[in-house]
């Protein structure tokens, strides 16, 4: 599989902001159950090896795993102070929870190991979005088991089929938009600010 074209500018974005850690940041767009949208912040974690597949991760007792159950398409935005450019994409995404095939299984394994004790240790709290649970234990529970991933954890695919990049230095601006056809190949064209 080759490299779609807007993932050298993702590269050099993601190079040329490197000194900011909320570089990585970027809010995923769904649709509620009602039709209203719901918007959140994630982590960029890389990109699926051998795909165009963005990973991020998530708690499946979470309210955005119900929505991209019923709806899995979604856009994220994602600005980068530095170099002052916006991508946005649009795709659908994929939720990779234990029960994944063996090679999605592997990569949700993968991403568990790579994270902080810190962030292991939220997927051990209590649900996600409900009532808070004033006892201080509850958010001090044995650390989960660093190599296999609690049942809760989920691996987060986005894969793009458009892709919108705009960069707004310059008089004009520059504006490019990356296409996805369904023989999986990418159209490029430069677009009006």
């Amino acid at each position: 599989m080759s490299l779609a074209p807007w993932r050298s500018a993702i590269a050099h974005a993601l190079h040329r902001n490197r000194s900011l850690v909320y570089a990585r940041y970027l809010q995923l767009a769904t649709v509620q159950a009602n039709g209203r949208p719901a918007n959140r912040t994630l982590v960029f974690r890389g990109f699926l090896e051998d795909t165009n597949q963005l990973k991020f991760i998530t708690d499946v007792r979470s309210a955005k795993v119900d929505q991209i159950q019923q709806q899995p398409w979604a856009e994220v935005c994602w600005y980068f102070p530095n170099t002052r450019e916006q991508f946005r994409m649009t795709g659908c995404l994929t939720l990779v929870s234990g029960d994944a095939d063996r090679d999605l299984q592997l990569a949700r394994i993968a991403i568990w190991q790579e994270l902080s004790d810190a962030a292991r240790l939220q997927f051990a709290w209590p649900h996600p979005g409900k009532p808070r649970v004033e006892t201080p234990e509850a958010f001090a529970p044995p650390a989960p088991e660093p190599v296999q991933p609690v049942p809760n954890f989920c691996l987060l695919l986005l894969d793009p089929v458009e892709v919108d990049h705009l960069e707004l230095r310059g008089e004009p601006q520059n504006r490019w938009l990356y296409r996805r056809d369904d023989q999986q190949d990418w159209s490029s064209q430069t677009i009006n600010p």
